[in-house]
């Protein structure tokens, strides 16, 4: 089996999370929009949700598949948010960020009941840092905050190079909320809450891809079947 058809598979089992009449927050990534393409035959059988999605790229697949959506002004408790994430620890610590959403992603989540991680078990990680950690950042004095990020994270113990985001023809890449984002590659993380609190110091920061603390579950594809591991209940194995 591929990478490919892990994902599909915990996007599969993500789907017997959802209930009827569910407000249901929308992911952003490669996982998670399987997991849109799921919903929407559940929704053309009958199904009815109503749909945030966590980007622009979201939001134009779910149209594209019929899937009704509202915003959280209109809806702003939801009850269950499905989300990929770039790597998960033991404890259901997270980074996220590397599709750019990072902010709009953790807006959703932190509005949801429950949040559970759709992902392929590439993903597991003992320490999170091997993916580096995106920081998204206000344009306005973007070397003065860059500094600040590399001296904060210093002082909780991260070292590591930081390099602005770009898009293929060199231009800076741009968040759905007009901001940029620093990818912060440093390495093994050994107290990320040290470094969620450093960076929160920073005015220029307007979100870190540390997920902490938000995550209920996580779904994970891999060549054994789906592990569906319950924040601080421990983990089960499941066929696929």
């Amino acid at each position: 089996m591929s990478v490919e058809s892990y994902k599909l598979a915990a996007a599969r089992r993500a789907l017997q999370f959802v209930e009827p009449g569910m407000r249901l927050g929308l992911g952003t990534g490669s996982t998670a929009s399987k997991f849109v393409e799921l919903l929407a035959g559940e929704v053309r059988a009958g199904l009815q949700v109503l749909c945030v999605p966590t980007s622009e790229e979201t939001q134009r697949l779910a149209e594209q598949h019929g899937i009704p959506l509202t915003t959280l002004c209109e809806t702003p408790l939801l009850d269950l948010t499905i989300d990929g994430a770039d790597e998960i620890d033991g404890e259901l610590r997270l980074i996220k960020g590397g599709g750019g959403a990072l902010l709009r992603e953790k807006i959703v989540a932190t509005a949801s009941d429950r949040m559970i991680v759709i992902a392929d078990s590439a993903k597991q990680v003992a320490k999170l840092g091997a993916f580096p950690l995106p920081v998204e950042v206000v344009r306005f004095g973007m070397t003065a905050t860059r500094n600040m990020i590399e001296m904060l994270a210093a002082d909780a113990g991260c070292h590591g190079e930081i390099t602005q985001r770009v898009i293929a023809d060199g231009a800076p890449f741009v968040t759905d909320g007009g901001n940029y984002i620093f990818d912060c590659a440093f390495g093994p993380i050994e107290d990320p809450e040290a470094l969620d609190e450093a960076l929160k110091f920073i005015p220029g920061v307007v979100e870190n891809g540390l997920f902490l603390g938000i995550a209920d579950a996580a779904i994970i594809g891999g060549p054994d079947g789906v592990a569906v591991i319950e924040a601080q209940y421990g983990e089960s194995q499941e066929a696929v």
